[in-house]
């Protein structure tokens, strides 16, 4: 009796919430930047390699305005889901990746759309800035919560 009641834990636990993945942000380095998004190295026309729309967050660990814009998009990320990837590239550990996208002040924001062309923006964005480049520029409608 004590197995089938294991059992039944076991698989209501298993198909519950709890195994779900959430969407989470994505710190990537210079060689996981290439792989993931673009091969800056070896790419000499723009060649997204992603599947849905993306936002790099370039930043610093020891960046003021980068920490205050931080959970902004981790609180994007859980809203927006599977909808978009936000990724980190730290520039001090990432100079490569920094140094192809020109990087010169941080934070500074990729917005790469699932077709076409990447656009930059730089600044501490405000959650609202946010909201309307993800519509606007990757084409993504926000979600009820957040309407």
């Amino acid at each position: 009796m004590k197995k089938i009641f294991f059992i039944l834990v076991a698989v209501l636990f298993a198909t519950s919430g709890f195994s779900q993945v959430s969407a989470k942000v994505i710190h990537l380095n210079d060689n996981s930047f290439k792989d993931k998004v673009f091969d800056f190295e070896n790419g000499k026309e723009w060649a997204f390699k992603g599947d849905r729309p993306v936002i790099v967050d370039f930043y610093a660990t020891w960046c003021g305005p980068c920490k205050r814009v931080a959970p902004v998009l981790e609180e994007l990320q859980k809203e927006y889901g599977e909808s978009i990837q936000i990724y980190k590239v730290d520039t001090d550990k990432s100079p490569l990746v920094s140094g192809a996208f020109g990087i010169k002040s941080i934070p500074s924001f990729l917005f790469i759309p699932a077709k076409g062309k990447p656009t930059m923006a730089k600044g501490a964005l405000p959650k609202e800035t946010f909201v309307k480049a993800i519509k606007d520029v990757l084409g993504v409608n926000a979600p009820e919560s957040i309407k």
